[in-house]
């Protein structure tokens, strides 16, 4: 692993906690100042090259990449995770993404990018999620957009379990370990920190997509099959999460949640990472990845059964993709990660669209960018231009489904 953040202090914490031994001292890169919440001041001086301090970390950026890289025995792909609205997170971590793209051509990348909420802090949000839209659509391979709001949802609901009285499920009868929000054993930990139950859901995600190259299962996904399969054109490679069970009951003379209501639960916009509706909108192709005790006719019934409400494209009508890896998470007997290339997504992307031109159209903030060589008025407008492109795309493929596509009648012999 390779962290890297311009606020010196946040990396220190890590070299604080009990974690500190898991990662390699020589791969942190912080400094002092920071980014200021300003895309370009990393991003411009690093992909151009116009100032000493931008040359100096992409050189040091690109020694941490190739040291890690030689460690592998065998490299088949870069995770990176990173924010949209601040400025290390939008404007090192697509830096970050231009390096792995010159350097490493061959090599998928996958991004995950936690994009701002409507209440984000950050005023220039909209900018610097805008400037980095293009860089995931032109030289990621896959990402999978998170928002902040759907994760605060989701952490809400186990903490409010007790509510649900159609199931008579309590605090207490939750199953130590087994939510997808803790990280010591508790449903809530007091010790625990505001932010650590929704980091923890970011990195189950990334646990069960990586669970079929560390465990052995009778439907090992490769991680590249998930590009292949997932990502019809190069640029429309988006991909909705969901994640079920939440948790899981420590009496085990309770009713478990079945597996069917497990894969009912993945398609319900309650257990998404990004706030969005699939349903209403178009797929384009489908992952189930499980884990645990679970049978491939479990998993072709249930693809049976849900196929009628999902609303796929006609040229890849029967577009699923399953995994099965046979270790199941901590504290559950199952798991199940799907992920959906789906048209929902130009949703989340508009709003970020009419956001950014709120701010663009008065020309507000933007001093703070184009005082920096090498960034133009350009860059925006280019920036921009990308992402309404990237939503006509998706537009075109609703409006071409909505074109009733009628196939010749059978010959019928008497």
């Amino acid at each position: 692993a390779v962290l890297v953040d311009m606020e010196e202090g946040v990396v220190n914490e890590l070299l604080n906690s009990p974690l500190r031994d898991i990662f390699d001292h020589k791969q942190l890169i912080t400094d002092v100042s920071g980014s200021g919440n300003n895309w370009q001041v990393i991003l411009i001086s690093l992909s151009i090259g116009h100032h000493f301090y931008g040359n100096q970390y992409r050189d040091k950026l690109m020694e941490v990449l190739r040291r890690a890289a030689e460690k592998c025995d065998c490299l088949q792909s870069f995770f990176m995770i990173h924010s949209m609205g601040g400025g290390t997170g939008s404007g090192v971590g697509t830096a970050i993404l231009n390096i792995l793209q010159d350097h490493y051509p061959t090599v998928y990348r996958f991004v995950t990018a936690v994009y701002p909420s409507l209440d984000d802090d950050v005023i220039t949000s909209p900018y610097n999620s805008i400037l980095a839209m293009k860089q995931l659509t032109d030289n990621a391979d896959c990402v999978m957009p998170i928002d902040n709001q759907s994760l605060i949802d989701i952490c809400n609901r186990i903490n409010n379990v007790s509510a649900t009285a159609t199931r008579g499920i309590t605090k207490k009868q939750i199953k130590a370990e087994s939510t997808i929000t803790a990280s010591h054993g508790d449903v809530k930990n007091k010790s625990s920190r505001p932010f650590d139950s929704m980091n923890n859901i970011v990195a189950n995600l990334l646990l069960n997509m990586t669970s079929s190259s560390r465990f052995e299962g009778s439907l090992n996904v490769d991680l590249n099959e998930i590009t292949m399969n997932l990502v019809p054109f190069p640029r429309l490679h988006y991909l909705i999460s969901s994640m079920t069970p939440l948790y899981a009951l420590a009496d085990v003379n309770l009713s478990m949640r079945r597996l069917d209501e497990m894969f009912s639960d993945a398609f319900s916009k309650d257990y998404q990472l990004i706030k969005a509706d699939p349903k209403r909108n178009l797929y384009l192709a489908c992952a189930l990845l499980v884990r645990g005790k679970v049978e491939i006719s479990d998993i072709r019934r249930n693809i049976k059964r849900i196929r009628p409400s999902l609303n796929f494209i006609h040229w890849n009508d029967d577009g699923w993709k399953t995994g099965l890896c046979s270790v199941p998470p901590v504290g559950q007997p199952y798991s199940l990660l799907t992920l959906s290339n789906n048209t929902c997504i130009k949703d989340t992307f508009s709003d970020i669209q009419q956001r950014f031109v709120k701010l663009y159209r008065r020309k507000a903030h933007l001093h703070h960018y184009l005082e920096v060589d090498g960034m133009e008025m350009a860059t925006f407008d280019n920036s921009i231009e990308s992402l309404n492109s990237l939503i006509d795309e998706y537009n075109s493929l609703e409006q071409t489904t909505r074109e009733i596509v009628t196939t010749p009648p059978r010959l019928k012999i008497a």
